[in-house]
């Protein structure tokens, strides 16, 4: 366990790293324009004071899977110690090098599961670099105080520009067409090729991507039609129908955009393939559990279905290479025989500008959340943020106590917190985890090892930081 020690103002010069990115659905990345104000015309500016925890000398940072260059910047830019591998780790290569990391960058091919959580003693944090969250034990990371953060709208356009252009490719066999050039046949046909223009997409989840598909398919002159299990308010000319049969009944081309879940698992199998109608298609771009992989390969087969694109699977290979065979799925051989349907490497949001702003959004976070305890954006703890402490604050310290919910659990923090003035203060719940955010003043470096381990033989504690 470190010293305490009295922090440091930081210099002028805080190596604070810019980027321009061209597109973001959640953030434009820009420069003030020239005619804003400029420090002259404030008396002050406050600045936020750089935080530390006082029992952790480094903080130690794994990044695996290729994390984009943007989010190691931001990381390595704070001082943290970074290290960045290019692929996932087996399971027993990943427990070792969990063992002595604070926070963990992953995307979708590492799982964090309760096995491997076990053996991280000192994780804080996890940062998914990608939508879902599936590849973790959420459950498990609450109840043992880790945060973990992802990029739930970064990508939404770069899977929504995939989606239209395997619309098009099934629309008019530019798959077929390739795929004989490169054999040298020339077979120039029409017969089964369309046009987009006046046909039905039909939307099964209607969220950040199913949204953006809704636009950009009506601007291509399609009619729109979705299913979801909220009352959502419809983009254009889109229209909303009340279950899932309706819109396999009208749609001809079917694009799902559902997480996975009990409900979702195989909500397209047998059944719902009989309920389309004959000759349409389906695309797949949001979780491998969601497609009953058997019922497609008969649905293509028998002509039901006119084609299908899948970008995501029920298992996926952990690293590139020539992984994607019967071994890892049964019916392996049996999809890729099959030439109506495209088949993509989990590639919806493998772009340049997405991975760029999914780089940045979640590496924002963990900062946010190491040094300032800032659980904004957490998918399994209770969002909690508050004010910064300022240089102009010298002798505060931010108190983050998680715990379980159970009742007398305030009174005897703020017994312990009672020989310091508690300038703010904020908690809340999330099932039967608690978090706690207090902001004391006053308080002197001897004070915070006395603070932190009071806190910590409490009953109900699952995680004490103490920032200063």
């Amino acid at each position: 366990m470190a010293t305490a020690r009295d922090i440091i103002a930081p210099s002028r010069n805080t190596g604070t790293v810019s980027y321009s990115l061209s597109v973001s659905p959640t953030t434009t990345f820009h420069s003030p324009p020239s005619h804003s104000f400029m420090a002259r015309d404030i008396p002050h500016r406050v600045v936020p004071k750089q935080l530390k925890p006082f029992n952790t000398e480094d903080i130690k940072i794994l990044l695996l899977e290729n994390v984009n260059q943007t989010g190691r910047d931001v990381l390595t830019a704070q001082g943290y110690q970074v290290e960045f591998l290019k692929t996932s780790l087996p399971e027993d290569q990943l427990i070792e090098k969990i063992r002595d990391v604070h926070v963990i960058g992953i995307r979708s091919k590492t799982k964090l599961t309760e096995k491997v959580l076990r053996e991280a003693k000192n994780l804080l944090v996890i940062g998914c670099f990608c939508i879902g969250t599936n590849q973790v034990d959420l459950s498990y990371a609450a109840k043992h105080g880790i945060a973990v953060f992802n990029s739930p709208f970064a990508n939404s356009r770069s899977v929504a520009e995939l989606v239209i252009a395997e619309i098009i490719t099934l629309a008019r066999q530019l798959g077929d067409r390739s795929n004989e050039m490169h054999r040298g046949v020339w077979n120039k046909v029409s017969a089964k090729c369309w046009e987009i223009r006046g046909k039905t997409l039909g939307i099964v989840g209607y969220g950040h991507i199913g949204s953006q598909l809704s636009v950009l398919a009506e601007a291509m002159g399609m009619s729109v039609i979705y299913y979801d299990i909220l009352t959502l308010m419809a983009m254009g000319s889109a229209k909303q129908v009340p279950n899932l049969d309706a819109l396999l009944q009208e749609a001809d081309f079917v694009s799902l955009h559902v997480p996975e879940t009990l409900e979702t698992t195989n909500m397209i199998s047998t059944k719902q393939f009989e309920k389309m109608k004959t000759g349409s298609y389906l695309i797949n771009a949001s979780r491998g559990t969601v497609v009953d992989i058997p019922a497609l390969i008969e649905a293509s087969r028998s002509g039901k279905i006119a084609g299908a694109a899948l970008d995501v699977y029920p298992n996926e290979p952990a690293a590139n290479g020539n992984y994607f065979n019967s071994q890892l799925n049964q019916w392996g051989a049996d999809l890729t025989s099959l030439s109506n349907i495209i088949l993509t490497p989990h590639i919806g949001g493998s772009t340049e500008e997405a991975q760029r702003a999914i780089g940045v959004e979640v590496s924002d976070a963990l900062v946010r959340y190491i040094n300032q305890g800032t659980t904004l954006g957490s998918v399994n703890l209770p969002e909690v943020n508050m004010r910064s402490i300022t240089l102009d604050e010298p002798n505060h310290a931010r108190v983050i106590y998680i715990h379980r919910n159970v009742p007398g659990v305030l009174r005897k923090v703020n017994e312990i917190l009672a020989e310091h003035n508690v300038d703010k203060q904020i908690s809340d719940s999330k099932g039967d985890i608690a978090y706690l955010m207090a902001d004391i003043s006053n308080v002197k470096a001897e004070d915070i090892k006395k603070i932190h381990d009071s806190l910590d033989s409490l009953p109900s504690r699952i995680v004490t930081r103490v920032l200063y």
